[in-house]
């Protein structure tokens, strides 16, 4: 990592969130320091994003999923208000103001599509695309071959990954075909299914959820709000691979710190330090 500050990240738990521990793990293992936090106290006020680089919004169930996935989260972005009459939406743009950076896993995503926070392109904070029901009907837990890509952050490259997805809301589609376009033209695809070929994949199971142009991860058009379906902290050493002891016999790369879900959570923190340092100059 990058030498510099310690980059703070609040990882948000509670209100149907689970994946909150293995993130922290995550953070932990590349350099930073996590600090859990439950989701009613960030949203009270109680909780603040001063002193934080990132915000993780973990992967779950959040308020059950039962109006849609991360609809009612998102809506408490977008509409709630801090126990002092601040809007929420009010403090995550002055976060990012200051070159905070928000992470979206699963869930997450859901949240931040369905808040208007990616890919938030004319910055107006309002929802451009959507994430919806898997074609197949159910919900898919199974490992994918991925790619970054687009807008990728530069110390992750383009840069093939296997990856676990669990989710029944994942097909991203585009609100029209203009947005879908600029997407592509603005790099904001930082991550892709792939095929068996390494081309972007169209159809099941290397796509999980028949997402338009392969779509597994989407940044927002300023760069600093990345959300993705992949799980890339459940994938933090070689061992949690399905295929881990075949890997290993065929002497194939097994180094954790960039051939797994590490690499994401590096890339993330050494862009926050290489941030701080820029504005500490």
């Amino acid at each position: 990592m990058v030498g510099g500050p310690v980059v703070r990240v609040l990882v948000l738990r509670g209100l149907g969130f689970n994946c909150e521990e293995e993130s922290a793990a995550a953070w932990q293992l590349a350099g930073a320091e996590p600090v859990v936090a439950h989701a009613s106290d960030w949203l009270s006020g109680a909780v603040r994003l001063d002193g934080f680089a990132i915000l993780h919004l973990p992967g779950g169930f959040s308020y059950g999923d039962d109006l849609g996935s991360g609809q009612v989260f998102a809506n408490r972005i977008r509409l709630g208000r801090l126990e002092d009459g601040t809007r929420v939406l009010d403090t995550v743009s002055a976060f990012l103001g200051r070159g905070g950076r928000i992470i979206g896993i699963c869930n997450g995503f859901q949240i931040l599509v369905r808040a208007g926070l990616v890919p938030n392109i004319g910055g107006q904070f309002v929802q451009q695309v959507a994430l919806a029901a898997n074609l197949c009907g159910h919900f898919v837990d199974r490992w994918v071959r991925c790619r970054s890509a687009g807008m990728s952050l530069a110390n992750l490259g383009e840069r093939e990954f296997d990856l676990p997805v669990r989710h029944g809301e994942g097909r991203l589609v585009f609100g029209s075909p203009e947005l879908r376009d600029l997407c592509q033209e603005k790099g904001l695809i930082g991550l892709q299914y792939l095929e068996a070929d390494g081309g972007p994949a169209t159809t099941e199971p290397a796509n999980p959820n028949g997402a338009e142009l392969a779509t597994a991860g989407l940044w927002s058009e300023d760069g600093q709000v990345f959300g993705m379906m992949p799980h890339p902290e459940a994938y933090l050493t070689f061992v949690n691979h399905p295929d881990w002891g075949g890997r290993q016999r065929r002497g194939e790369d097994n180094d954790e710190a960039t051939q797994t879900g590490q690499a994401f959570f590096r890339a993330w923190v050494e862009a926050a330090t290489r941030h701080a340092a820029e504005v500490g100059r």
